[in-house]
């Protein structure tokens, strides 16, 4: 099995885990946008601080693990304009779909959520038709 299927398989399993730790300790679904979204709003009251360590988290496990780890390549563009876009384009997304794939797909699939399913499926068709427009007929990424 390439290592590159190995290590996705244990990213996945992390978030998994890490998803079903959020719900089992704070009784409210892991949705990176719903977080986010809550600190930008002001509606996370009491929750702030569990929000701002969750986020510290994700931003500061990959900066201290990145010693550990070889260089991954990506293949991110370097158009930094295309990535500001696709940046603004996740964002209206995920508040359109009230929701991210985290929230909807991981979360919300494993409680058998049937709207998980419904925007997890339109994410995976949204991503499958951006690929084909702007890397095959715009070829910007």
């Amino acid at each position: 099995m390439p290592m590159d299927w190995i290590w996705g398989l244990i990213g996945g399993l992390l978030i998994g885990t890490g998803g079903a730790v959020y719900l089992l300790v704070n009784g409210r679904i892991m949705g990176a946008s719903g977080i986010i979204g809550g600190l930008v709003d002001g509606s996370a009251g009491d929750s702030k601080w569990e929000r701002l360590a969750f986020l510290a988290g994700v931003v500061l496990l990959p900066i201290i693990l990145q010693p550990v780890y070889r260089e991954v390549d990506t293949h991110v563009t370097q158009n930094v304009l295309v990535l500001i876009a696709a940046g603004l384009l996740v964002g209206v997304g995920t508040r359109l779909a009230n929701g991210c794939t985290s929230g909807h797909g991981v979360c919300g699939m494993s409680r058998l959520s049937l709207r998980g399913f419904a925007a997890t499926l339109c994410y995976l068709l949204a991503g499958g038709v951006s690929v084909v427009f702007f890397r095959h007929l715009l070829g910007v990424i």
